[in-house]
């Protein structure tokens, strides 16, 4: 079984998420490349201690980026929308 906080890396915030927040009651965490949505539920739950309705996952793509001459990408990473039960709320996302 893996630690919670090793699932959950960060909240992604951005103007979209923002309004996913006020219309759905969902908030966006960047996770770890392989968590599955079962463990990503289940790291939210015990972390924020709340009760998640429905996991939703995507994998983003690195974008290139040139320095110079030289060009690379950046890391791809995986963004989960976590849809929370009517009521619960995420404290770190209040007064944004």
């Amino acid at each position: 079984m893996k630690n919670s906080r090793d699932i959950i890396l960060k909240p992604h915030i951005s103007e979209r998420t923002m309004d996913l927040i006020e219309r759905s009651n969902s908030y966006t965490f960047k996770v770890a490349l392989n968590a599955t949505k079962v463990e990503i539920k289940k790291a939210v739950e015990e972390i924020f201690e709340v009760k998640v309705e429905k996991v939703t996952t995507h994998r983003m793509p690195g974008k290139e980026k040139t320095m110079g001459v030289h060009r690379g990408y950046t890391p791809k990473w995986k963004k989960a929308v976590v849809r929370l039960a009517d009521g619960d709320s995420i404290k770190i996302y209040e007064g944004m």
